[in-house]
């Protein structure tokens, strides 16, 4: 029988990170025909996608923080100021986002998670479905993921 020991460290440590997240894909890489074929495409490449609102004065008014990825539109984060909430400005930046990923990256759906005290019925009111929640993540609060076609491009 062979014994081993394994020193458990619990720190923070990005090269270490950047190391498993490299590991990681090469397994999955190699464990899936998709994702293999995928990696060598334009597709296959994450690539940001940030859509911005300045006010007359220059300020930030709004703006949507995601990437593209397989076919994908990831809306990371989607934030208006409270002055400019109800105008059609979190509405407009979506669309664009979404047109840029349709239109210029070639996406087909998009996916974005959001709280029940958030956006929910927004994003619903944009054509996303809720395909999963969960409930008490955090405690108290249910975390939605939602997802859109984006039809083809």
């Amino acid at each position: 029988m062979v014994s081993r020991m394994f020193r458990i460290e619990t720190e923070v440590d990005r090269a270490r990170r950047d190391l498993l997240r490299s590991r990681l894909r090469d397994a999955n890489t190699a464990a899936s025909p998709v994702l293999r074929a995928l990696r060598e495409t334009r597709a296959g490449r994450e690539a940001p996608l940030h859509v911005w609102a300045l006010d007359a004065a220059g300020g930030l008014a709004g703006g949507l923080v995601g990437h593209t990825w397989a076919t994908w539109l990831h809306v990371t984060y989607l934030w208006v100021d409270e002055r400019h909430r109800g105008s059609g400005l979190g509405s407009r930046l979506l669309a664009e986002a979404e047109r840029i990923a349709r239109d210029k990256r070639r996406c087909s759906a998009a996916r974005l998670e959001t709280w029940d005290f958030q956006a929910p019925g927004f994003y619903r009111k944009q054509g996303y479905e809720v395909v999963c929640a969960i409930p008490d993540y955090p405690p108290g609060v249910t975390e939605f993921t939602l997802t859109k076609r984006l039809g083809n491009p």
